[in-house]
């Protein structure tokens, strides 16, 4: 990304989030993005997955320019790169856990996409739980679904927003494991936004916001 920037209007007065971030991230490469609450870490993360608009700036993904995409045409770069762990989980409620992860194997038009989401879901420990809703899991198991939904469709890079946020310390210490032994084996490259020293420690890189800006 080259000089990213994020301003919005705050009652008529603009509100600087972001100003001149710029990096590269290689592939394979684990990057952790630190910062108090409120600096602009995960608008960082919605901006590099082109949910969100920058107001100056471009973000570069696989060499093409989301500035220079539509709406659909971002959605189709991100269903086609990108694999998101959230805070919240953010699963589907009304379907079960093997359709939570078989959904965007199907969207993208993956072949043998049930035999995929079960094969993910008994990788992180859930195969007995594939006809489960998520209101009938635990944070821990939703966060598991999560984990199998993100890798599933062989995205190139994994984006994690504070993936253990919403976890006791045990169970999130659990899932910091798994998504560090799944991001190794399948050689991915992640990007994880966290405000525990200890596991941005873990990546091999951090970088740290402070005030909207990239810590020199």
């Amino acid at each position: 990304m080259i000089g990213l920037g994020k301003t919005v209007d705050n009652g008529g007065v603009p509100l600087t989030i972001l100003e001149d971030i710029a990096f590269r991230v290689a592939a394979g490469e684990t990057v952790a993005i630190v910062g108090a609450s409120g600096s602009g870490k995960s608008t960082l993360l919605g901006l590099l997955a082109g949910l969100d608009q920058p107001s100056a700036g471009e973000v570069r993904l696989d060499g093409v320019s989301l500035a220079g995409l539509d709406e659909d045409a971002r959605a189709v770069q991100r269903g086609r790169l990108l694999g998101f762990v959230f805070q919240s989980f953010q699963l589907l409620p009304a379907l079960t856990a093997l359709e939570n992860v078989m959904l965007p194997l199907e969207l993208a038009g993956l072949p043998q996409a049930e035999a995929t989401a079960r094969g993910w879901l008994e990788k992180v420990g859930l195969g007995h739980r594939l006809a489960h809703y998520p209101k009938h899991l635990s944070g821990g198991e939703q966060q598991r679904v999560a984990l199998a939904r993100a890798f599933a469709p062989d995205p190139r890079l994994i984006l994690a927003d504070e993936p253990t946020g919403n976890l006791d310390a045990a169970t999130g210490r659990q899932i910091i494991e798994l998504m560090f032994e799944l991001n190794a084996t399948q050689g991915k490259t992640l990007i994880l936004v966290t405000h525990d020293e200890a596991i941005a420690a873990r990546c091999g890189r951090v970088l740290r916001i402070q005030s909207g800006r990239l810590a020199a």
